[in-house]
């Protein structure tokens, strides 16, 4: 069973800033914090004047918000005052206060929805320059990052990451600074009330703060433990949907039942245990805080009656104790998402500082003219090792000669498709020279090179779109008629005119709703369209019958003349009409030569060619 990682995205928050439960989630660490967030702030760069605003914003929106408490208080004591004094309540100071606190409200509201919209509309574009820049990375790496990376970790860094990213930006940098703003003003304006009941109040404040470490401490285990567990379940579900048919054939549903029972109930009692601290952080800090209301009325109502504050300023005040716990648990929650924020910003980071490919020399010459291109092809003692002490080829020379086809077969693991790669750059060679008539291709335009060949492989690839749309990738700007023609040229126009919609049907996002000898005739019409200079067919009839593959092969023929190509087979009757033959072993050519002379030579081809015959 495969032991998939999952992503998880950061914790979301409510308008209303959520509580102290919410800093319980712990977050993956950074390997390098510091150095992460300084590359971070670096794509805030383009947006300072609105980064500027936003923090103003925040601030004055924040201010606004402590002080109406303060405000609503003098409400308060201008009721408590006209009533103990026998001279009625003052309506008409008492509606100024009112009018001027809503007010303060509207205009706190609009700097808080101003500066959410601003910072919403930064993050937004640099999650996009962050995608910008993956994708064009995409585009630059080599072939071997590709082969040692899978799909989903690529694919992960590309969406999760970058979303987490956009929306910790969204919400972190603005809470950092209303928390840390809400903390300092409720402080102020408590310790312009009264000294001695801020002191009093912040009494219980270590006591909540040991309880919020205590919990934390024990559940940040089963935290990771659910992580854990979630990311193997559901890894086991998607490993089970993508077999089903192994599963179903080899009656292997109860294992699987079994096993993801097994990971459930794993998954179940970690989530019991986190949820269950976790849910204890709300009542153990409102505990606290009743506590703290408690001292704060008994302090407040001895201190009133001896004139030392009025009734509004105790309103006052336990509003603002009240209101002094939210902002401590905000910024604990914001310092955890700042940790997977950092974490998730860092692998984004280390994708886009990987080893690129080599860039085109500064001595690369004019492109080739495709129309003028002969298709000699030399190899001059070409070494290559995917790892640098196992070398794959070894002082591999050859020539082939404008219009030969040249076969190359051998067992798994000789090298055979490594040549194809090593000719399309696909990886840069440790040792000598590849020369498409007479010029280094190092020498040439990556893009001039690859125009140059058409390519057939054993993988199949087609992407989401129309059958139309997916032959003409071989050629973008050709015509409806030619495209038609490769189709009947490749034996697949019968099909597609089978079709409800012709050429105009939909592939589907995983091609599954075509047969897979359906794809490489597909792909066969495409390097049809593609009409390039020289040819690479790899196992290019893998997938089809055998009397598809006949007519093929006359497809082919066809598509070969005057043409060089490279035919990569196991099937060896498909290339007993090869110019030149080259067994490959162990990165060596062994033999070479045609069909009949190797054959006459009773070696190692003929062998390979007696075993299927």
């Amino acid at each position: 069973m495969s032991n998939q990682k999952t992503t998880s995205s950061p914790i979301k928050k409510g308008p209303g800033g959520g509580g102290p439960a919410m800093a319980m989630m712990p977050g993956e660490k950074a390997k390098n914090f510091k150095q992460t967030m300084k590359i971070l702030l670096t794509y805030f760069r383009p947006y300072k004047l609105k980064v500027f605003f936003v923090l103003a914003f925040a601030i004055v929106s924040t201010l606004f918000s402590i002080v109406s408490p303060r405000i609503l208080g003098k409400a308060t004591d201008i009721a408590v005052s006209g009533l103990l004094n026998g001279t009625g309540i003052d309506f008409e100071a008492l509606l100024k206060i009112l009018l001027f606190l809503c007010v303060l409200y509207v205009v706190s509201f609009l700097f808080a929805f101003s500066q959410g919209y601003i910072m919403a509309e930064v993050s937004q574009k640099i999650a996009y320059a962050l995608r910008k820049n993956m994708s064009e990375k995409i585009d630059r790496l080599p072939l071997k990052y590709m082969d040692n990376k899978t799909n989903g970790e690529i694919l992960s860094r590309l969406t999760n990451d970058i979303e987490t990213v956009n929306q910790s930006l969204s919400q972190s940098v603005t809470q950092i600074i209303t928390s840390f703003t809400t903390i300092i003003g409720i402080l102020v304006m408590m310790l312009y009330i009264s000294i001695p009941m801020t002191l009093v109040a912040l009494i219980v404040l270590p006591t909540s703060v040991i309880l919020i470490r205590v919990v934390v401490k024990f559940s940040q285990v089963h935290f990771k433990n659910q992580q854990k567990y979630l990311g193997q379940i559901n890894g086991h579900v998607e490993e089970m949907y993508a077999g089903h048919i192994v599963v179903k054939a080899f009656n292997g549903e109860a294992a699987s039942i079994e096993t993801f029972n097994e990971l459930n109930e794993k998954l179940a009692n970690s989530a019991k245990k986190s949820q269950f601290l976790s849910g204890l952080m709300m009542p153990l800090t409102g505990f606290v805080g009743n506590l703290a209301y408690v001292f704060v009325c008994v302090s407040g109502g001895y201190l009133a009656l001896n004139g030392k504050v009025t009734i509004g300023d105790i309103q006052a005040f336990l509003q603002y104790v009240r209101s002094f716990n939210q902002p401590i648990a905000q910024a604990a929650n914001v310092a955890n998402v700042l940790q997977s924020t950092a974490a998730a910003a860092e692998r984004v980071f280390e994708f886009l500082n990987e080893k690129e490919e080599v860039q085109e020399s500064e001595n690369t010459i004019v492109p080739l003219d495709l129309n003028e291109v002969k298709g000699q092809v030399t190899f001059e003692n070409v070494s290559f090792g995917y790892n640098e002490n196992e070398p794959m080829i070894k002082n591999f020379s050859f020539c082939a000669m404008p219009g030969q086809r040249i076969a190359i077969v051998g067992p798994t693991g000789a090298g055979k498709t490594t040549i194809v790669k090593l000719l399309l750059r696909f990886y840069e060679l440790k040792e000598g020279r590849i020369l498409i008539d007479g010029v280094d291709i190092k020498d040439l335009n990556k893009h001039n090179l690859r125009s140059m060949f058409s390519m057939v492989l054993q993988d199949t690839w087609l992407f989401s779109g129309s059958i139309m749309e997916n032959i003409r990738y071989g050629n973008m700007n050709a015509p409806t008629t030619a495209v038609i023609e490769a189709a009947k040229a490749a034996h697949i126009h019968h099909f597609i005119k089978t079709q409800p919609n012709c050429y105009d049907m939909i592939i589907n996002e995983d091609a599954n709703n075509i047969s897979q000898g359906q794809k490489q005739l597909l792909t066969i019409a495409r390097a049809i369209l593609a009409d390039s200079p020289v040819l690479i067919l790899d196992e290019a009839t893998s997938s089809v019958d055998t009397r598809t593959e006949v007519l093929i092969q006359k497809a082919l023929s066809n598509l070969m003349k005057d043409r060089t190509s490279f035919i990569i087979a196991h099937r060896l009757s498909t290339i007993r009409d090869a110019d030149v033959i080259l067994v490959m072993k162990d990165g060596n050519i062994i033999e070479q030569g045609n069909h009949e002379q190797l054959m006459a030579r009773k070696g190692f081809y003929t062998d390979l060619y007696n075993s299927q015959y």
